[in-house]
């Protein structure tokens, strides 16, 4: 007996009213690892049992058609699931439920007969035109059933190169369903993510764009650097003593292989590796060790992204930047899965992938992408961490001015940017230099309350802003007297020019380091903690008579 979670239910009967109320193709959005085979089941159980029709299940791969079948039979034994797939040497034909590769049926609809549902999983694999291989066959389907329905399951509804797979013109038409993985997260479903602290990344900011994703050559290059690559595996062993299961993401086959011969020599222990060319037999040999848990590293090259099923995969490790949102969400999403023992799941991020698109619960994609050859279409502001287009010399934000373009060695760290929204990142900075300035907010009236801005310098070109805000009232002016006394044995300032006099002139402590915390979705850092020097000493007597003492300090 099929029994679905609650938010299975609420899909599937959104799935159902579509195809009730409207004429076109629903698609529903569930994330990795959710669950969509009982959903996949009760549809075909319905289907057959209640409507007797005949469903079929398009896959794209030999091992997404076998785990798909494998988990049908299981979850739904009372229906007859047949296969049709090359690869698995099955030519089913006359099941009421038919799993099929696509590679294996695209010209065969006729022989597979009538259908009154087509389910299309990871749907964001449909081409978006032309005559790919999911049109063909469907143009063929609906010669034979001009009625067949088809529904789209994904986890990513949009492609790099042409946005959102939904549209008027597209096969599937309309997100009818959409549940989020922090949702899924939050009521237990999913497994909880972590992600590890430090704050460099992969500088990407010289690599070429071309037809929506960085060019493949210049990527391997940038991230097959013998230092870079002895760095990240030895940071990656360095934070998985504690983990089970460590899946590989490499940049290509050279730098798969780069990797894997420096994870054993680092680790001690076995490194497995597969890529399109690893022949089938090794490739299931080595995978089905990985589920087993008696190969605890796997390095894979565009093989072990969309459909592959390992619950036990406890740390993801991108060593691939990516323009995709789709690609990002899949890598990550391998590790979504709960399984016993399992408490969270670790994601290290050597591409920048997580500043690139944001939290993985939180990816927006843009409906153009830069084609042809050019820079990269974005790039993060050091002051204001704004997200901007790459062609900017200017932040239009905050006004910094970005350095000449020029290849800068990265950094060979993961980035500690948070992998969920909201969750928030405290990294302590030594401060290397401080400066005072008078702040009027842009677009205010001449005779609006002004701040004072204090810069602190973190490094060649890192800055970290917070304003003081002595001429306001309430809240922000106890702030301000808040911050002053714990700087200063003088009297609080009433406007920010003075401060800034007092603080250039010395009358403040020197701040030693900051702590700032990064909120994962949120566009700006903020400072939570300091650490001063000493307390200067009180000016003398008499020189602030013209200023109000009158305010109780904190």
């Amino acid at each position: 007996m099929v029994i679905l979670r609650p938010y299975q239910n609420e899909a599937k009967a959104a799935i159902y009213d579509h195809l009730r109320t409207r004429d076109d193709n629903p698609c529903a959005v569930l994330p990795t690892a959710s669950g969509k085979t009982p959903l996949l089941a009760s549809i075909c159980k319905d289907a057959v049992g209640l409507w007797e029709g005949r469903v079929l299940i398009l896959a794209h791969v030999k091992e997404l058609l076998e785990q798909t079948t494998d988990k049908l039979k299981q979850v739904c034994p009372e229906v007859n699931f047949g296969v049709y797939s090359a690869g698995l040497k099955r030519r089913d034909t006359e099941h009421a439920v038919i799993v099929a590769g696509i590679q294996s049926v695209y010209k065969k609809a006729c022989e597979l007969g009538s259908f009154n549902l087509i389910i299309v999983d990871e749907a964001h694999l449909i081409p978006p035109d032309g005559e790919g291989m999911y049109r063909t066959f469907l143009a063929e389907a609906k010669v034979v059933n001009p009625e067949v329905r088809v529904i789209g399951l994904t986890a990513t509804p949009f492609r790099l190169k042409s946005g959102m797979i939904c549209g008027p013109e597209n096969i599937l038409n309309a997100v009818c369903y959409e549940v989020g993985v922090r949702e899924l997260i939050r009521d237990g479903y999913l497994c909880r993510l972590v992600t590890k602290a430090g704050t460099q990344k992969a500088d990407t900011s010289g690599l070429h764009v071309r037809a929506g994703e960085f060019v493949a050559g210049e990527v391997e290059d940038l991230m097959d650097q013998d230092g870079l690559v002895v760095a990240a595996c030895a940071e990656i062993v360095g934070l998985t003593h504690d983990r089970r299961s460590c899946l590989i993401f490499a940049s290509g086959v050279k730098h798969g292989q780069h990797i894997t011969k420096v994870m054993q020599e680092v680790s001690g222990r076995e490194c497995g590796f597969v890529c399109g060319d690893t022949p089938t037999t090794q490739r299931d040999e080595l995978l089905g060790r990985f589920r087993a848990g008696d190969l605890k590293y796997l390095a894979n090259v565009n093989v072990l992204t969309t459909g592959f099923d390992a619950p036990n995969i406890d740390c993801v490790a991108l060593l691939r930047p990516t323009m995709s949102p789709g690609l990002f969400y899949q890598m990550v999403g391998r590790s979504f899965r709960l399984h016993p023992g399992k408490q969270d799941a670790l994601v290290l991020d050597f591409g920048g992938n997580v500043l690139r698109h944001g939290p993985v619960d939180q990816i927006r994609v843009r409906e153009t992408a830069t084609n042809g050859n050019g820079q990269a279409p974005a790039k993060e502001c050091p002051e204001c961490h704004s997200v901007i287009a790459a062609g900017y010399a200017v932040c239009p934000d905050c006004g910094y001015e970005f350095p000449p373009p020029e290849r800068q060695k990265h950094d060979p760290k993961a980035s500690e940017a948070a992998i969920l929204s909201g969750q928030p990142t405290d990294t302590e900075y030594e401060v290397q230099d401080v400066t005072y300035s008078v702040h009027t907010k842009r677009g205010a009236q001449e005779d609006a309350p002004q701040s004072l801005r204090v810069d602190y310098r973190l490094g060649l070109n890192h800055w970290q802003s917070e304003f003081i805000c002595f001429e306001h009232d309430g809240y922000a002016r106890q702030k301000a007297i808040q911050w002053w006394r714990q700087r200063s044995p003088d009297p609080v300032p009433d406007t920010a020019e003075r401060a800034v006099e007092i603080a250039e002139g010395g009358g403040v402590a020197h701040t030693k380091m900051i702590t700032v915390r990064n909120v994962a979705g949120e566009k700006y850092d903020t400072i939570v903690g300091h650490k001063l020097g000493p307390m200067p000493e009180p000016v003398p007597a008499g020189e602030f008579d013209d200023y109000d003492q009158s305010e109780i300090p904190f």
